[in-house]
Formats: C-alpha cells, sequence, structure tokens
C-alpha cells in the first residue's frame, strides 16, 4: 500500500468458471434513468457519478480505491478479478468494485482513504475496513466470515468435519462442544475477521477422540495449516473465554510473512523470533519442531521465525548480513526495537533445546542488548 506517510514496519509490511446463465441486474433507486450493476463476476469501475448509488443498492461491496501509477494497486487488481466471480456465485453474493481514488478526490476524502490501495467492504451501506489478505484464495475465504452466521451451529459428525475443511488453512477456528452459542457469541462476533466459530449440538466419541477432548463443556481451537489444536475447560466466564480465544488467534511457532505482520503488531506480547537462512532446509525445519515445544511453556511470549532467503529485506533490518552467524534469535517488541541476550545471539546445532531454555532465561532475567531496526 503506497501512503503519505508510512511507518518502516508497513514497507515490509481467487478461481471459479465463467458464468453461463444470464447475471441478475442490480438497480439502484436513483432517478431516471434507474443505474443498474450487473451481478454477474466482473469488477464494477466506478465514479464519482455512481458510488453512492452501488452502495446504496448493493448488499454487499467490496470498493477496491486505487491510484493507476500504484505498484501494490497492479498487483492486486488480478487477484480481484479472480475473486469476483467466485464471490458473486454465493447465496448472499458480495461485489466487487473499483474506482480510482487519485481521479476522484472528493470520493477519497469523503471515505477517508489515505493510502493506496485501501478496500472497504460496504455492508448495507455501512463501510468496514477491509485488512486482510489480498491473495485471491485468501482473500474469498476472509470475506466469507462477512456473510455466514457469527455461530455455526453443527448437528453432526459430518457437519464438524465439512466446517472444518471449508473453513481453509489459514485461519484459526473455534468449536464449543457441550457449549451454547451464547457462551462465545459476543466474542465471535468480535473476532470473526479473524477467526471462525462453531457450536456443535451433536457429536460422537470419535469426534472427541479427533478433537482431543475427553469430557464437556469444552471450547476446541483448530489451526488446520499447523495441524494444532488446544483445548478449553472453562471457566467460560467472558474474560477467561476471550483471552483462550485471543491466545490462540496464531499457531505456537508460526512463520513470519507480509500477510502475517500486521496481527503480530496488534499483539500485546513480544516475539521470540528465529533468524535461519532458509525455513525449508532439514536444519530448520528440526529447529522450527523446537521452537514450538518451548512455545507450549511460555504462552505469554509468541514465537516466529524468518529465513533470509524468504524475506532478506526484513532480516536485514535485525542487522543480519552475510556475516552472521545463523540460526539467530531475538526477542523483538514487533515495532522497531528488539533484545539480543548476551552470549547467546545464535544458536549451536547441537542441542538447541537446551540453548532457547537458556536463552528465555536470560531475556526473563534481564540479561539484554537492547537493540534498533536499522534503517
Amino acid at each position: 500500500m503506497h501512503r503519505l506517510k508510512l511507518p518502516l514496519l508497513h514497507l515490509l509490511l481467487l478461481t471459479a468458471a465463467a458464468a453461463i446463465w444470464s447475471p441478475p441486474l442490480i438497480t439502484a433507486s436513483s432517478a431516471s434513468p434507474p443505474v443498474k450493476f450487473p451481478v454477474d463476476g466482473t469488477v464494477l469501475e466506478l465514479n464519482d457519478s455512481n458510488i453512492d448509488d452501488a452502495i446504496a443498492s448493493i448488499d454487499n461491496l467490496l470498493v477496491d480505491f486505487y491510484a493507476p501509477w500504484c505498484g501494490h494497486c497492479k498487483r492486486l487488481s488480478p487477484e480481484l478479478d479472480v475473486a469476483a466471480p467466485v464471490l458473486a456465485k454465493w447465496d448472499v453474493p458480495i461485489v466487487i468494485a473499483k474506482l480510482d481514488a487519485d481521479k476522484y478526490t472528493k470520493i477519497r476524502y469523503k471515505y477517508r482513504v489515505q493510502g493506496y490501495p485501501t478496500l472497504k467492504l460496504f455492508m448495507h451501506g455501512v463501510p468496514v475496513d477491509y485488512e486482510g489478505p489480498r491473495k485471491a484464495e485468501s482473500l474469498i475465504k476472509q470475506l466469507r466470515k462477512f456473510v455466514i452466521p457469527d455461530v455455526s451451529l453443527l448437528e453432526s459428525d459430518s457437519a464438524i468435519d465439512n466446517f472444518v475443511l471449508a473453513a481453509g488453512k489459514q485461519f484459526p477456528i473455534f468449536i464449543g462442544f457441550g457449549l451454547n452459542e451464547t457462551v462465545i457469541g459476543s466474542l465471535a462476533w468480535k473476532y470473526k475477521e479473524k477467526s471462525g466459530f462453531a457450536v456443535a449440538r451433536g457429536f460422537s466419541e470419535e469426534v472427541m477422540v479427533k478433537y482431543g477432548f475427553d469430557k464437556v463443556p469444552a471450547l476446541v481451537s483448530i489451526h488446520p495449516g499447523y495441524n494444532e489444536q488446544h483445548v478449553f475447560y472453562g471457566p467460560f466466564e467472558d474474560d477467561f473465554v476471550e483471552d483462550y480465544i485471543r491466545q490462540n488467534q496464531l499457531p505456537l511457532s508460526f512463520p513470519l510473512n507480509v500477510d502475517i505482520l500486521k496481527q503480530v503488531g496488534e499483539e500485546k506480547r513480544e516475539v521470540v523470533l528465529t533468524i535461519v537462512d532458509d525455513v525449508s532446509d532439514e536444519k530448520s525445519l528440526k529447529l522450527i519442531r523446537t521452537l514450538k515445544s518451548a512455545a507450549s511453556a511460555n504462552r505469554d511470549l509468541l514465537f516466529s521465525y524468518v529465513g533470509v532467503k524468504q524475506w532478506e529485506a526484513f532480516t536485514d533490518t535485525f542487522d543480519v548480513n552475510k556475516n552472521t552467524k545463523l540460526p539467530r534469535l531475538v526477542v523483538w517488541d514487533g515495532n522497531e526495537k528488539y533484545f539480543l541476550v548476551a552470549g547467546l545471539e545464535s544458536l549451536d546445532e547441537e542441542d538447541q533445546g537446551s540453548q532457547i531454555s537458556r536463552f528465555l532465561e536470560g531475556y526473563r532475567a534481564g540479561q539484554t542488548i537492547a537493540k534498533k531496526w536499522v534503517k
């Protein structure tokens, strides 16, 4: 996204067949002749004379406020072209449109567009900033959350499995077993952009084994993309439930990338960040498994990893260069400050679990060296 004033953090910060049926038309209630908007899976091109009609007449309208010269906008455009026909086929369709906010400055100011591209979802005329992933497949899954119930009710084992499958692998889901939907209803509304929520009313013992709980009520968090799940047995007061939901928004250990960067920035927990040369090599994969064990015992911290080969522009900010011994461990505040632990700046290959434990002990004991990002 191009902004006039862009913090350094932000600098680092869907396919369907063509429709064969005649597309419906949405007619705006405006002066004659009426404005008609097709819902055929094409991306609408709006301007200052019809955007208000579109917002008023289309129940769910995702508008891309762009600038023709913006590189990020040019990369987003084909993703929206892929997503649009999928969203238009839903029972509750979402229509995608775009508007040149660099040209129509009054519209830019009216809708408080401060950077390019800016995505806003207008639901029955009410705008909501869309700040989720922008690759087509992930964008489709994220937008699905806006048009499904806050809490889905699951009546059978197959319904549970289908819910988990439909959720995809990018976002966590929370399923209550033997739990009244009112327990998580308000929190589901609050976190629905980031998570999926359901309550299972009918389930077998096989499901209990599959999802790792042995009594009810239970709230199970699942990260399908990481083959990870956790169980919460209460207490089921709002504060405790929200703490559990918030703590499980991210998996125990996760790769750091542009899509997840904003979510990390919203967390109040500091990040134990491991910098490796390549996250896909065997040594790094073994280390990642070790990090997951450490994360399980230190839930007050986030644990993440990043590869120089995958994101060199980001690792450079931690003063990592060709002479730096890797893997390197730091504790990052999610902004522009990080800490090294004296004597444990890097990991040797042997017994890395013990080294990570000593690193955490040193950090908690204050044996740290404060650093700032290299700009």
